[in-house]
């Protein structure tokens, strides 16, 4: 067996509703097919492939508990998306990747999930 990548990544929440709304509004997913499971959610996709599971909880986890810090995604047009952020009122913090070309964008869902958004020779 060899991994080839990551998948997708699974949040549990109980603002299901504001979590669909950041993802699509501020990192641009589109919202996709979902099987007919017996509890609410959505699939958000980036073209093709949805990257991002949500799971309708009545309680999210509280932070002390979570083990995964967080997650990334890859993505071109680094002042397109800086511009999105400002627009949506989004604060975010930038850091060059010592070494290397990558900048990151880092941001925080509506439930404190930190996402840092990868851009090269931005």
């Amino acid at each position: 067996m060899h991994i080839k990548r990551l998948d997708h990544v699974n949040l549990s929440t109980a603002q299901l509703d504001a979590m669909h709304r950041w993802y699509i509004d501020v990192l641009g997913f589109t919202d996709g097919p979902r099987p007919d499971f017996s509890f609410g959610g959505a699939w958000l996709y980036a073209g093709d492939h949805a990257l991002v599971h949500l799971v309708e909880v009545e309680k999210t986890v509280d932070h002390d508990d979570l083990k995964l810090e967080h997650f990334a995604f890859s993505a071109t047009d680094m002042p397109g998306f800086l511009a999105r952020l400002e627009a949506q009122g989004v604060s975010s913090r930038i850091s060059p990747v010592p070494g290397t070309s990558i900048t990151q964008v880092n941001v925080w869902d509506p439930d404190g999930n930190h996402i840092h958004v990868d851009f090269i020779d931005a």
